[in-house]
């Protein structure tokens, strides 16, 4: 799960980060008269969307007036934000944040964010802020600082110290540097957040340390721990059916192919849609059904893969261990009756009663593609969906 700036930046807060003076806005209005309370003769119009990259999109102003802060407010409120995170239509902006603005001495990139590989919690650094961190690591790896961190221990004074050192901040700025990375990790550690992302963290012309930028993502996992971080869920910021899958426990991620995937385990799907591409074809979804595929939930994974207008086939790929392939195949058949499938159907069952679900699919009489292999199912699904492409 995904939060805005400014709601990054209300958690921060709480934890002890400092962060500039600020509040959102949903009008322009709203965002004239936020202006006017913050005071100052600069002010930073920013759009909020879920996606990075905004000021290059024209979604972060600079304003030097009220009426400047207007003419912002009302060009991007509203704008269609296109960045190098959103899709190609980008993305509906419907909140801005007004800030006050900040006279920047020098900016850093600092995130946390959990390594797969120790795991643990990685601090990564940089001296280089404020631009696309993996530009810095194509082009400067060397300016890309790492530490992994013992759980027990935390984030100690001495490796705090080192890293801001590495990454060239001043004598004056140090003590305030090392507290705001305690806090930053803090704030990572008891909210279950996957990342914190900080671009940049700046060093203040009146010797301030300040997240000038906010970037949160929480374990999905761990969100029932956190009821205020679920009441910021913006429902504007996420795909329809995505949220639609969610209210069945079905993981579910849209992409731009027509072959609709339906698995069970988030592995077998990678690998399922990895094979399709290898044999030509384009997945248009990700969709794990879990560990239990009832048939409520195969016929909501069927109506949610349908409502793709560019949907060409179904690749059904299951590998029955808890689940049996018998239940798999009667919830698959009576799916495919409900939604009357008009698209191809290739099922591939392997596990706990794999014979048994086989037979119920032979005698279904319903045109479903039967085969054993993952290279039989991906070549089978790309030439159907190709076959229905030519019908069109």
């Amino acid at each position: 799960m995904k939060i805005h700036e400014y709601q990054g930046k209300e958690i921060l807060k709480k934890f002890g980060v400092t962060v500039p003076r600020g509040k959102p806005a949903f009008s322009v209005d709203e965002a004239v008269q936020v202006a006017q309370e913050l005071g100052g003769p600069v002010w930073v119009v920013k759009a909020q969307i879920h996606a990075g990259g905004r000021g290059k999109g024209g979604g972060i102003k600079i304003a030097k007036s009220l009426d400047q802060v207007r003419a912002y407010s009302n060009q991007i409120l509203g704008m269609k934000l296109k960045t190098n995170q959103t899709s190609a239509e980008g993305q509906k902006v419907n909140r801005l944040l007004i800030e006050e603005g900040i006279d920047i001495k020098k900016e850093l990139y600092v995130s946390f964010v959990v390594d797969r590989t120790s795991q643990r919690v990685v601090l990564i650094a940089s001296s280089r802020g404020g631009v696309d961190i993996e530009e810095v690591a194509s082009k400067t790896p060397e300016l890309i600082h790492k530490v992994v961190i013992d759980p027990f221990r935390g984030l100690q004074n001495s490796t705090s110290d080192d890293m801001v050192e590495k990454i060239g901040v001043l004598n004056e700025f140090l003590e305030q540097a090392r507290l705001n990375l305690q806090s930053l990790y803090r704030t990572f550690w008891e909210t279950d957040a996957s990342l914190v992302e900080i671009n940049p963290l700046i060093l203040s012309g009146d010797s301030k340390v300040i997240a000038l930028d906010a970037k949160f993502s929480f374990d999905p996992s761990a969100l029932f721990r956190h009821p205020e971080i679920v009441a910021y869920r913006d429902f504007d910021e996420e795909d329809p059916s995505e949220i639609e899958a969610s209210k069945f426990d079905l993981a579910y991620i849209s992409l731009e192919g027509n072959i609709g995937c339906l698995v069970n385990g988030a592995g077998l799907a990678m690998a399922t849609m990895d094979a399709i591409k290898l044999f030509g074809g384009e997945p248009a979804n990700f969709l794990d059904v879990g560990g239990s595929a009832t048939t409520e939930k195969v016929t909501e994974a069927f109506k949610l893969m349908l409502k793709n207008q560019n949907l060409k086939a179904i690749l059904i790929n299951i590998f029955g261990g808890i689940m049996r392939c018998d239940v798999i195949a009667e919830g698959v058949i009576a799916a495919s009756k409900e939604v009357r499938l008009r698209v191809p159907l290739v099922v591939r069952m392997k596990g706990t009663n794999e014979d048994l679900g086989k037979k119920i699919l032979a005698n279904s009489r319903l045109p479903i593609i039967s085969v054993n292999s993952m290279e039989e199912a991906a070549q089978g699904v790309v030439a159907a969906a190709e076959s229905m492409e030519l019908l069109c």
